[in-house]
């Protein structure tokens, strides 16, 4: 049976029929590898040493790759690394800047927020588009999954064919179970919001109208189905309710409010469009919501952190744009508050206890560290800091939310050796094409991260449901696409002849958290 894995890359590759190449195209000239020749390491400062010192040290990643390149002297840029550089945020960046800046300096997370959302030249910016059917398909018509999968890769194409006919420059097109499955699962978001508010009320844990808050909605597809699905079974819920979604694109935004005037549609008056970035939120809101952010958090930017192989210290990531447009990435004391706050808060859990999968065991480095050409830090793990920044933010200005959110815990193709790596992707004569490395041109590629759901279940909990807040609901839960289909679903409805069911079978490496 053919599955439908969710991630952009895998299943646009699949639908297309396209063979994945990793070949160096349309990348710049760093591709393959984000190893540059570094400059020679000073040992880690003991703490006396760096009380004398005070300044932070520029401590380059230095394994095999990287002290062969010094020792035959193979430059990381032909750029002059003394000329000035300055740190700069995304923030900055998309205040100040309409091209790529160089001779800069700044974090992972600013970098890759940089690439994906400055409103220049980001990636969603000017290349992402959203497959939406026209019209919803009627399973019942197709004869199996493999049918079902044949017709969608047939649009698929004939929407890429479309879309390089009339651009020079090819955009990315990718596709969401929101729109592929449209309107049940949307319904099935619907059905469980319902089930949860009135078991709510039933409980008399309040008295309130349905308040729900969405981000990121896309099209406005999921916005539109919930409002439907409520209208239509529980009219006397949705005579009071009130939807909001937050939507940090303006050409979304603008979609999404026109979703409400399209033809032969009565348009819901209960539905507020926020066009700005959930990580700008100010306005606390008191009232009982549920919270929706479905296939969001995967563009969440990381910042990256290595461990010191004898202290187990952990150093943040810097990357370095010089002026010849190369990168380079070093790593630092760690100095950052959100980085310092999220490893000091997964430091805490103990349900289970975390351990950094980067750090080998203390025998293997004890034994490494006697052999030739021995890393002076671990490998490379990416950590999820603006998922942890988003969790912040639901505690400080959604005190009494529900939580409900869905993306993938697996993806293929990821950046190779490294810890919850990313996948970076770009499309390339009509296929998608994976890269080996985050350190490519801003606004030319999708990255997106699997999420370790069971590590974000607990940090999530020690952030927004503490002890201390023992009158609230802390109660959360991770499940399994199917599983919340099972819960939630009318199955009937997407059900082939065959009986294959693409709502319980398709987007196997989807999870969701629920609160």
């Amino acid at each position: 049976m053919s599955i439908l894995r969710a991630g952009k890359a895998a299943s646009v590759r699949m639908l297309s029929g396209g063979n994945c190449q990793r070949v160096a195209a349309a990348t710049g000239r760093r591709f393959a590898s984000a190893k540059s020749a570094p400059r020679v390491p000073k040992p880690p400062m003991t703490s006396s040493q760096k009380e004398k010192d005070g300044a932070e040290k520029q401590v380059p990643f230095k394994g095999y790759f990287e002290t062969m390149r010094e020792i035959v002297r193979m430059p990381a840029t032909t750029a002059d690394p003394n000329i000035p550089s300055k740190r700069v945020t995304a923030e900055y960046c998309a205040k100040h800047f309409t091209k790529p800046p160089k001779n800069v300096t700044m974090l992972t997370r600013d970098f890759i927020n940089d690439a994906l959302y400055n409103p220049a030249y980001g990636y969603f910016s000017k290349q992402a588009l959203i497959f939406s059917p026209k019209d919803p398909y009627r399973f019942s018509g197709f004869r199996d999954s493999a049918e079902f999968l044949k017709t969608i890769g047939r649009q698929y194409e004939e929407i890429e064919r479309e879309l390089d006919d009339v651009r020079n420059i090819p955009r990315q097109l990718w596709h969401t179970p929101t729109e592929i499955l449209k309107p049940w699962y949307g319904y099935s978001i619907a059905s469980h919001i319902v089930k949860e508010y009135k078991s709510e009320r039933k409980a008399k844990r309040h008295s309130e109208p349905l308040v729900v808050y969405e981000m990121g909605g896309g099209n406005g597809t999921l916005m539109m189905n919930v409002l439907d699905y409520i209208r239509d079974a529980e009219p006397e819920i949705y005579s009071q309710m009130e939807y909001n979604l937050i939507e940090i694109s303006t050409k979304l935004a603008k979609q999404q409010l026109s979703q409400q005037t399209r033809e032969h549609v009565i348009p819901h008056t209960n539905v507020n469009i926020i066009n700005k970035s959930i990580f700008d939120w100010s306005e606390r809101v008191d009232k009982p919501c549920f919270f929706v952010a479905m296939e969001v958090i995967d563009n969440f930017a990381h910042d990256v952190v290595r461990y010191d192989y004898e202290t187990e210290e952990p150093y943040q990531a810097v990357v370095r744009v010089y002026d010849d447009g190369e990168f380079e990435e070093y790593y630092e004391r760690i100095n950052d508050p959100l980085i310092q706050d999220y490893l000091q808060t997964r430091a805490l859990l103990t349900d289970p206890p975390f351990s950094s999968p980067a750090i080998p065991p203390a025998t293997y480095r004890k034994i490494r560290n006697q052999l030739p050409l021995a890393p002076n830090l671990t490998k490379a793990e990416f950590i999820p800091t603006q998922a942890f920044r988003f969790c912040q933010i639901l505690s400080k200005y959604f005190p009494r939310h529900r939580l409900v959110l869905s993306d993938f815990y697996k993806l293929p193709d990821t950046v190779p050796n490294a810890v919850d790596s990313p996948v970076v992707q770009t499309r390339f004569n009509g296929a998608m094409v994976p890269c080996e490395t985050y350190l490519v041109q801003p606004g030319w590629f999708d990255i997106f991260f699997p999420t370790n759901f069971e590590l974000l279940k607990q940090v999530y909990n020690a952030v927004c449901w503490p002890e201390a807040d023992q009158c609230l609901p802390s109660a959360s839960r991770v499940c399994t696409q199917r599983e919340f289909a099972l819960e939630n679903a009318d199955l009937e409805k997407t059900c082939t002849r065959s009986g294959e069911n693409p709502m319980l079978d398709f987007y196997e490496n989807n999870k969701f958290l629920l609160s």
